[in-house]
């Protein structure tokens, strides 16, 4: 198959530190190729992949100092993907709502991925595009009526997370991600003051979040109970999971998914999360971790998620979160649109010769 891959440009693929979208297409793209596809990626002129690059800007925008306006550039590059769209069987969205005008003027077809979560706004724009295919990323993420073609999960390379049989000693807990309020830096350092434990926070603080950060989380940093390594490489990412003795995720909004829950869990480290959105599709309650009502019971399951089996935790993303399984899932996509395509094309035809 001849497939483009469409991808955010604010950060390279794969993300140099974080950005779970980019990874994933970095992992789908590249695996793609592997399999025999003719595949064309969209991104910043610095990412890296086993595929033909289209480099619609020379770097990450979010490197960029003069980039004042993402909407602008996101547009040219999808000028770009539909200005080309005959020159693919299969077009695969990952930037949202803003492909689905563009999508709906040419014959090949696009599928869009959902990476995000549902708005008040876009919720309107998706609903007038309802009939367009589309891949949910986790079942909870399906709060809309859309064509939903399948859930694929997210899925990650085991080999780029060693597997850890004991944690640092002495233990500590291990928070990743955005610092903002819905991803919950402030309940985990609340958790490890009531408990006692030492907690190594790592992650971006994106503009829109830095009064929130220096008010509520920089006072709390020590640099010994709590500490925090700020945006972290993908080694260190493995290293910070791997010899953590748990992960928190104490989310407060509906996470369409989130990687680092299957990140963590790849290195033995088991996860204690927060029961909103893809969380309880994610973890197994009580094999991999604990599923929570409050934040109140996550600081009680720590003793118990420190009996959960590590080597258990890896397996289970192997099983279930792979690369292989994700691609799989892609690409059993793909051949059902285009399937249904071809078979729509008959028809039409068929019925021109009749009349």
């Amino acid at each position: 198959m001849k497939i483009a891959q469409v991808a955010p440009l604010w950060e390279r693929v794969p993300p140099p530190t974080y950005g779970g979208i980019e990874l994933v297409v970095s992992r789908l793209t590249d695996e793609l190729v592997r399999r025999g596809h003719e595949v064309t990626l969209f991104a910043s002129g610095d990412s890296q992949t086993l595929a033909k690059l289209e480099a619609v800007y020379p770097r990450a925008l979010r490197l960029d100092p003069n980039v004042k306006e993402y909407t602008a550039y996101e547009m040219l590059e999808l000028s770009q993907v539909y200005q080309k769209a005959a020159e693919f069987d299969l077009i695969h969205s990952h930037v949202g709502i803003s492909a689905l005008a563009l999508a709906s003027l040419v014959q090949t077809p696009t599928v869009h991925t959902l990476h995000g979560s549902f708005t008040e706004d876009n919720r309107k724009v998706y609903r007038h595009h309802q009939k367009q295919s589309y891949i949910s990323i986790s079942n909870a993420q399906r709060q809309i009526d859309l064509n939903y073609i399948s859930t694929v999960y997210n899925g990650i390379d085991t080999n780029d997370y060693p597997f850890v049989d004991k944690p640092d000693d002495p233990p500590y807990l291990a928070f990743l991600g955005r610092f903002s309020p819905e991803k919950g830096p402030q309940h985990v350092i609340a958790i490890a003051k009531k408990t006692g434990w030492r907690l190594k926070m790592a992650g971006k603080v994106d503009a829109v979040d830095l009064d929130f950060f220096e008010k509520e989380i920089a006072p709390q940093i020590d640099g010994q109970q709590i500490q925090f390594l700020g945006e972290i490489n993908h080694a260190e990412k493995a290293e910070l999971f791997g010899n953590a003795a748990i992960t928190l995720f104490p989310i407060t909004w509906q996470e369409p998914f989130g990687l680092v829950m299957i990140e963590s869990m790849a290195t033995g480290t088991p996860v204690i999360a927060m029961n909103w959105g893809s969380v309880p599709e994610v973890i197994a309650h009580g094999v991999t971790g604990f599923v929570c009502q409050s934040f109140e019971e996550m600081a009680t399951m720590i003793p118990k998620a420190l009996e959960l089996n590590r080597r258990t935790c890896r397996e289970y993303v192997e099983n279930k979160f792979s690369v292989t399984q994700m691609v799989n899932g892609y690409e059993a996509v793909y051949e059902q649109i285009i399937a249904s395509r071809a078979n729509l094309n008959g028809r039409i035809h068929s019925a021109k010769i009749l009349f």
